[in-house]
């Protein structure tokens, strides 16, 4: 080759490179995630990794041809409105939103595509105009139904027969949440149970509302409904209730193997699997108006018998035979 051919060529091959890599760059897509739980939690870290394995399931992985920026809200609005605004400056192509708590200050800062999780009634709260067609930029994975609630009482009725007086823990902030309570009251009558709502803010105000509602009060019983308060003290309320000797009933499967007796409702960790699908949809040109909002089709009954016993409580033949997960 001459030398002023190879020197064309040369040039020609440097002034592609710039193209090349900026080809390579556009191959590259970026997904925010922001959490609600802490960057500690146990469950909040089984979370990512489920959507990450579900991520790459579908030929998508970090450091590959995806860039995944995580961000932590440990239940703090402030912290978490925070992350949210830094999230949004990053100018992903997709954020990935566990909880009304971290979906709320996210879809208010961007148009960009949102997939929540673990959001209960997302058309009753507003994120969604409705499941079919959610339109708008937000779509995802409902966590629950309001009936579901009244079906928790239900449950912790027939492994505790003799409880007559129920405290509710919930967050009165969060409309889905009074609609849960309301389910609950409505219930209530027909199994000569009263019900008391209870809403702590923090680990002293848990620690409180056992300590007045319970601690002279026999034939007591808790229903935990899931949100960012209680999912951040779920150990320091399960030792409670160990502590007072109190039944209680939880949403999610992974809190009673942590200890506590009995829980009715999803498994959040299949959801984050599922929204690694619509993320990598979107990120191959589906608009979220255009993905439904799914519903869970399956709710959970588990069980720990250990605490059962523990607690001096007979597990029902019939309940023991419908669990889907029995912890000895």
């Amino acid at each position: 080759m001459r030398r002023r051919e190879f020197i064309s060529l040369l040039g020609s091959a440097a002034a592609a490179w710039p193209i090349a890599a900026e080809a390579q760059q556009d191959r590259v897509r970026r997904i925010g995630v922001l959490m609600s739980l802490a960057e500690d939690d146990r469950q909040g870290q089984r979370y990512v990794a489920a959507f990450l394995h579900g991520l790459q399931d579908l030929g998508w992985k970090d450091g590959y041809n995806l860039r995944i920026d995580i961000r932590w809200g440990a239940a703090d609005p402030d912290r978490i409105r925070g992350h949210a605004s830094e999230l949004v400056d990053l100018k992903p192509n997709v954020i990935l939103a566990q909880s009304a708590l971290a979906l709320t200050p996210i879809e208010r800062l961007t148009t960009i595509p949102i997939v929540f999780v673990q959001v209960v009634d997302p058309v009753g709260s507003g994120f969604v105009a409705s499941l079919g067609r959610p339109r708008g930029n937000t779509t995802g994975f409902a966590d629950a139904e309001f009936s579901m609630s009244g079906k928790m009482l239900e449950v912790l009725k027939e492994i505790a027969p003799r409880v007559m007086r129920v405290a509710v823990f919930y967050n009165p902030v969060q409309a889905p949440q009074i609609a849960m309570w309301h389910a609950i009251e409505a219930v209530a009558p027909s199994l000569g149970v009263q019900v008391v709502p209870a809403s702590p803010r923090d680990a002293a105000e848990i620690a409180r509302t056992v300590e007045v509602l319970f601690a002279y009060e026999p034939a007591s019983g808790v229903i935990v409904l899931p949100n960012p308060i209680t999912n951040l003290h779920r150990e320091l309320i399960i030792a409670l209730m160990a502590r007072n000797r109190l039944p209680a009933i939880y949403a999610y499967p992974y809190l009673v193997s942590e200890g506590g007796l009995i829980s009715y409702g999803t498994d959040p960790a299949g959801q984050f699997r599922q929204a690694a699908g619509y993320v990598v949809r979107i990120l191959t040109g589906a608009k979220p108006e255009d993905l439904p909002v799914q519903q869970p089709t399956k709710f959970q009954l588990a069980i720990n018998v250990k605490t059962a016993k523990t607690l001096g409580l007979e597990i029902p033949p019939t309940l023991l035979a419908r669990a889907d997960e029995v912890i000895e």
